[in-house]
């Protein structure tokens, strides 16, 4: 029952993922293009170089603004990678012993509970 939770979380969590994939995309190429531009914003000298860059930051800081519902896709994504480390979980595995007494230990117990 477990291992059908963490199935449904996982489908979930790729369907998320799948769909956000193009907010993904676009928020990592704005962001390196407004990190760019902050980067230019610094090394530039005089005023009016300085005024263009900050409406180009700013031009981008929109546009990277726009894509903030990505994070629900890395949200996902981050989501998926926790149900993937848990699926391998060997606690999760079914453990079955070739120790007889052990088995005959289990099996008392369970009748006894009746």
């Amino acid at each position: 029952m477990k291992k059908f939770g963490l199935f449904m979380v996982g489908a979930v969590a790729a369907i998320i993922l799948l769909s956000q994939i193009g907010p993904i995309i676009g928020l990592v190429v704005s962001g390196a293009i407004l990190y760019l531009v902050f980067k230019q914003f610094v090394k530039s000298s005089t005023t009016w170089e300085k005024v263009l860059w900050g409406i180009a930051g700013i031009v981008m800081l929109g546009i990277t603004a726009s894509h903030l519902p990505a994070i629900l896709g890395l949200a996902a994504a981050y989501i998926l990678y926790v149900v993937f480390k848990k699926w391998n979980n060997p606690t999760l595995k079914s453990k079955k012993s070739s120790d007889p007494f052990q088995n005959f230990e289990k099996q008392w117990s369970e009748l006894n509970k009746n």
